[in-house]
This record gives structure tokens, C-alpha cells and sequence, in this order.
């Protein structure tokens, strides 16, 4: 379950209704990968006068935050995911765009060899896993 409101709580940040409702409808669990649409029609669900550039500016600022990380597949829409504070890598399929979380065992940088890293110093590696989930298949 993503801690995002407790993250939030945790930094102080100004908790206004609006900014509540968003970070609520993120706050949904492991693989709540939603676009700026979905978000603002939950949220609009929870709060009917909540406005799309309300949301999208919330959006904005969680991932300028780094609470939440703003997730791109093959052209499709952004995707907000809060578990940005949990290693995990994103696994898409290729055919209706679901994404989930994955926690793969061994740890990304270190597989990648010395001779591939033409000298750079890894800070972190992103991997997307890519197939037809089984609604697809």
C-alpha cells in the first residue's frame, strides 16, 4: 500500500481539500498507475467542483516533490505512480497499456558490466518488462 498521505503529512505540505482528494485517489495501493484524467474523475467523484488544472498542477508538484513519479510507455498518456519511495520496476503490456509493479531479485546496476558502462558512475537503473497481461493474451 503506498504511504503517500503519511509522506506528505510527514513534510509539512499545505493540505487543502483539492490537494487532499488527489492524493488520496493516489494513495490506492502498489499498482495505481493512473493518468491525469483518471485521477481528475476520481477525484471529481470525491469532490464535484475539483477542476482538471487543479489536478494537473497537483500532479506537477508531487512529481517535482518526488513523491510521486510521472511514468511514460510507447507515446500512451503520462501515468502518476506513488510508490516512489519503493524500488520496484514497471512491467507494461504491450497491447492495452496496464502497468504494474514488479520487485525483480539482484539489483539492476550491478548486472549491468563494467565494459558497458563506458565509464559513467550508476546512480539507478529504470527497467520496463514488456508483454501481453493476461486480459490480452
Amino acid at each position: 500500500m503506498s504511504d503517500l498521505l503519511e509522506r506528505l503529512r510527514g513534510r509539512g505540505w499545505r493540505m487543502t481539500s483539492q490537494r487532499r482528494v488527489v492524493a488520496e485517489v493516489l494513495d490506492g495501493g502498489d499498482h495505481v498507475h493512473l493518468t491525469a484524467d483518471e485521477v481528475h474523475v476520481q477525484a471529481a467523484e470525491r469532490l464535484p467542483e475539483i477542476s482538471r488544472a487543479t489536478v494537473y498542477n497537483t500532479l506537477g508538484e508531487l512529481v517535482s516533490l518526488g513523491e510521486v513519479l510521472e511514468v511514460s510507455t510507447d507515446g500512451r498518456a503520462k501515468r502518476y505512480d506513488p510508490n516512489a519511495h519503493h524500488p520496484h520496476q514497471h512491467l507494461v503490456c504491450s497491447n492495452c497499456g496496464t502497468i504494474r509493479d514488479v520487485h525483480p531479485t539482484g539489483d539492476p546496476l550491478a548486472d549491468l558490466p563494467a565494459d558497458e558502462r563506458f565509464g559513467f558512475t550508476l546512480s539507478r537503473a529504470e527497467i520496463t518488462y514488456r508483454g501481453l497481461c493476461p486480459a490480452c493474451s
